[in-house]
């Protein structure tokens, strides 16, 4: 696996969310919440050096760093030239304590001699107002808050004037760090660290027990869930697309945007991942997000804060340089405001698990089918109308393939979920119409000269997102239609191992990087067709694009094969999933394949 400039860990416990780079350095952290001002800044600041803490090790020439196994705790292991040895590790405390769960705005660190006699450093170096470095730190009995007005405590039984002047020190027994509000801290701190430590790890490996997995890839398919929880604001419900902002497509392309919000696009994917592996509670809180904002007006945004009432509005931070220098650094998201038709389909096909689930203890009743009715009637009127797409051109709005598509798909939906419901004249009323809108997307969508569905009505322009038609059952994967349009994709947007959104210049001219999710679109596709060695041999070559933790960002430059976009990109995440579980034999017949 390539060394990566986005070999980054996450740690989080769904109300905070945190970066740190191979030697512990934590170069992200939003703070109160995941979309808050970025507390430790680093990964945007260019050449700065702002934003972040670290442990230096005197005499550093290698460190090793990995995932507690089933977890979101990170332990790296830092070794001197000498033999001296560091270990760290990294989580935000998250557990059940006296029936609730506990999941504080907080950072804990514990860093501990292994070998020899380590001379350490502990840089402290957060920021504030998007970019500017702290100028004003105040020292107590065992703390030190940081910002002016006060912005985060850190509470430490480490010694405070080392810290405040960065010197040089003997780590000579175990340090505990808690990075958190500036408020009094309760516990002592060793002995609350260490105890937080345990029922963290212990919350998380419980989790992971009771995934439903198949029998190959688990470790990818359990890291990936255990990102895809951490991208969910427990409080509301939302779930972002990925955690951070600016972390441009591929280099000095100006792609730079902030993810830190919800989608209702990608929110359905993520629940239909975690859905898919029996993470149910993730769905239902997202429900619960979504009552909220379209409970009183049927109208829905392309995003949403993860407080739904949160201002969006687009904006450049002046102070922060952007990742590697490729800025600008954004905040707030323009999208907000455009006009995305398949958000209506995407919010309905995620609620109906509700209304089918019966491992749920709170099914979809009444007032959610009120909503659903609602939405679809969006679905309705929207389907055959212009649109910014599933890819948010900002320059040109089409009738869009993937649009439609999922208007219908929200339509057809609502006809099932009032069969289930026993309502005959609903259901009757919503197929009705899903057969209408159907009838025109598959006369008007289809592209005679390319053999083929296109990204919409009057283009000759190939889009990924069709591959997704039989999973929304447009059509059936064995429709002469579909097997003629995989192969006009391969033809046009696969080049070897890369798999492009699209082949026709943007707002922003060509793109130059793979979307990763269109790969496993077109290994699903590829499955579904039959072709499942292949598909396997595709998501074999997937697997090998992720970073050391085993996550994903948004996309692959395909001459450098390095990881670009927002990390980590839940699209993706999902993606793997979903691939996962289509292509893995079955317990039985690795058994018997192994007997064999």
């Amino acid at each position: 696996m390539n060394p990566q400039a986005l070999d980054l860990a996450v740690i989080g416990n769904n109300r905070i969310a945190a970066l740190l780079d191979t030697r512990a350095r934590l170069v992200w952290w939003c703070f109160p919440r995941l979309d808050s001002d970025p507390v430790f800044c680093r990964l945007i600041a260019g050449d700065e050096e702002k934003g972040f803490s670290d442990v230096v090790l005197s005499g550093l020439v290698k460190s090793e760093s990995k995932y507690v196994v089933n977890t979101a705790t990170v332990v790296t292991l830092l070794t001197a030239e000498d033999g001296a040895q560091v270990r760290i590790a990294d989580f935000a405390p998250r557990f059940r304590n006296f029936e609730r769960m506990m999941r504080p705005p907080q950072l804990m660190r514990i860093i501990e001699p292994v070998s020899g006699l380590p001379h350490i450093t502990i840089r402290v170096r957060p920021a504030q107002h998007y970019g500017k470095p702290v100028a004003r730190h105040v020292s107590g009995s065992n703390h030190i808050t940081y910002g002016e007005p006060a912005l985060i405590r850190l509470t430490t039984d480490a010694p405070l004037s080392y810290i405040e002047s960065e010197t040089t020190f003997a780590l000579t027994h175990a340090l505990h760090l808690i990075f958190g509000p500036d408020e009094p801290f309760a516990g002592e701190p060793a002995a609350t660290v260490r105890d937080f430590d345990r029922r963290t790890r212990a919350y998380w490996q419980e989790w992971v027990r009771r995934l439903s997995i198949a029998y190959e890839w688990q470790e990818a398919t359990i890291r990936a869930a255990i990102t895809l929880k951490l991208s969910s604001f427990e409080e509301t419900g939302g779930i972002v697309a990925a955690l951070t902002t600016s972390l441009p497509e591929s280099p000095h392309s100006g792609r730079n945007w902030d993810y830190r919000y919800c989608w209702p696009r990608d929110a359905y994917f993520v629940v239909k991942a975690l859905n898919r592996i029996g993470a149910t509670r993730t769905m239902e809180g997202y429900i619960d997000f979504i009552l909220s904002i379209a409970g009183e007006d049927d109208t829905l945004k392309p995003c949403y804060g993860i407080v739904p009432n949160s201002d969006l509005t687009e904006w450049i931070a002046p102070h922060l340089n952007g990742f590697q220098n490729h800025g600008p650094v954004r905040f707030g998201n323009a999208a907000v405001s455009q006009v995305q038709h398949d958000a209506y389909g995407s919010v309905i096909l995620s609620a109906v698990p509700m209304f089918f689930d019966r491992r749920l203890p709170n099914p979809g009743g009444e007032a959610l089918f009120g909503l659903i009715e609602k939405l679809a009637g969006k679905c309705a009127e929207l389907a055959l109308k212009p649109d910014a797409g599933i890819w948010e051109y900002r320059g040109r709005a089409r009738i869009h393939t993937h649009s439609a598509a999922m208007c219908w798909a929200g339509l057809s939906r609502a006809g099932a979920i009032a069969n289930r419901l026993e309502l005959a004249d609903r259901a009757a009323h919503w197929n009705g119409i899903a057969d209408q809108v159907r009838k025109v997307i598959l006369e008007r969508c289809w592209n005679e000269k390319r053999q083929a569905f296109a990204a919409g009505v009057d283009t000759d322009d190939m889009d990924a997102s069709v591959l997704l038609l039989p999973e929304l059952g447009l059509v059936d994967a064995t429709d002469p239609r579909f097997v003629s349009t995989v192969a006009a994709i391969e033809k046009e947007l696969v080049h070897g191992r890369h798999v492009l959104r699209y082949a026709a210049p943007d707002d922003f001219g060509l793109p130059e990087a793979e979307f990763l999710v269109c790969r496993f679109w077109l290994i699903d596709a590829l499955c579904l067709l039959g072709r499942k060695d292949e598909a396997r041999e595709r998501f074999a070559d997937a697997l090998s694009l992720r970073n050391q933790y085993g996550l994903f960002a948004e996309d692959i430059h395909r001459d450098t094969g390095q990881l670009w976009g927002n990390f980590p990109q839940t699209y993706s995440m999902a993606g793997l999933i979903l691939s996962a579980m289509r292509l893995s034999r079955s317990w039985e017949e690795r058994y018997w394949h192994a007997s064999s």
